[in-house]
């Protein structure tokens, strides 16, 4: 919208540079151009401002497709006029002189010339479609179709305006069309889910299945080997029995050796003994061969008087006192004689 300041017998005008102003004065063209500022008088000017950016205008085309039934195909139209004078000739674009607004609305006028024809050409590209055909129609494709449509159209290019751009969002049906339409394919989604559902658990079932055979393979290893080591141990133990056998066999038989090599020694030594003992005992009879038989006795009498237990007192009588006594004196003379 263009800034007017009032003053007293003259009044100024700026616009902004994506806006053409033409002033005309008195039927002829004064000013012309986007973003012009200039004086003018307000009882001799008409101004008209034509917007050169770009606009979009929204739309929302419902058709009916062969089955009768109907699509609506939102979607955007991007234009802009490339030709403001033209526009203005045919478009009223004449600003206020007091406030610079529009004096009318024709960017509604535009606006609803682009809708139509928007939906002239949507509903010649869906034409003889069925539903299911239309709403599978690719966004692009009708997008390109109904461009190529509108650049070509008469009302369009003479009002000096070009479409920029057409887009299209996905078409929708009726919304208890839609539902009915979406059972189908959200039930075939169900079957797909519970299908793979079903796939799942039968994997996590053969992987259980798996991991019990694993469990049960590892406890019968487990059990044989425990089997091994137990007849292992058990050969270990009679190994070592046999083995304490035979060297408590080694030992006994040792020690008996020892044991009859010490009896023989001790025999031995006393063979050595006795046969010493026997010598001596000849070597004393031998002594004793002539002796008198008195002496004799009272050697016999020692040696049985040292082996007889300890006496504290002997009584001898007078009679076995002579009777030695005189036995003793024979003795002596004899030996003297």
């Amino acid at each position: 919208m263009a800034t007017i300041s009032t003053y007293p017998f003259v009044t100024h005008l700026r616009s902004t540079a994506t806006m053409h102003v033409l002033h005309r004065s008195r039927g002829r063209l004064r000013h012309t151009g986007p973003g012009a500022a200039f004086w003018f008088r307000p009882m001799s000017a008409a101004i008209s401002e034509v917007p050169v950016d770009d606009r979009e205008q929204p739309v929302l085309i419902t058709v009916r497709t062969a089955d009768l039934q109907q699509v609506s195909a939102p979607g955007t139209v991007t234009y802009r006029f490339v030709d403001p004078a033209l526009a203005a000739t045919h478009v009223d674009f004449s600003v206020q002189l007091k406030t610079g607004a529009w004096a009318e609305t024709p960017l509604e006028t535009v606006g609803s010339a682009i809708h139509g024809a928007t939906a002239a050409a949507v509903t010649q590209a869906l034409v003889g479609s069925d539903l299911r055909t239309a709403l599978t129609t690719d966004p692009a494709w009708l997008a390109a179709t109904v461009r190529a449509a509108l650049a070509a159209d008469e009302r369009l290019t003479s009002t000096g305006l070009a479409v920029v751009g057409v887009r299209f969002a996905v078409l929708r049906a009726e919304p208890d069309v839609e539902r009915a339409l979406q059972t189908p394919a959200r039930e075939a989604i169900q079957q797909e889910a519970d299908k793979a559902t079903f796939e799942r658990r039968a994997v996590a079932v053969e992987r259980e299945a798996a991991i019990g055979q694993n469990e049960l393979a590892n406890q019968i290893d487990l059990a044989a080997r425990a089997e091994q080591l137990i007849a292992q141990k058990g050969t270990n133990a009679r190994r070592e029995a046999q083995e304490k056998a035979a060297a408590g066999a080694i030992a006994t038989a040792a020690e008996a050796a020892r044991t009859t090599q010490l009896a023989q020694a001790q025999a031995e030594a006393d063979q050595v003994v006795g046969a010493a003992a026997a010598e001596t005992e000849r070597a004393k009879l031998a002594a004793y061969t002539g002796m008198p038989r008195d002496l004799l006795l009272a050697l016999a009498a020692r040696e049985a008087a040292a082996a007889l237990p300890q006496i504290d007192q002997l009584v001898i009588t007078p009679d076995l006192l002579s009777s030695l006594l005189g036995r003793l004196a024979g003795g002596t003379t004899a030996q003297e004689g």
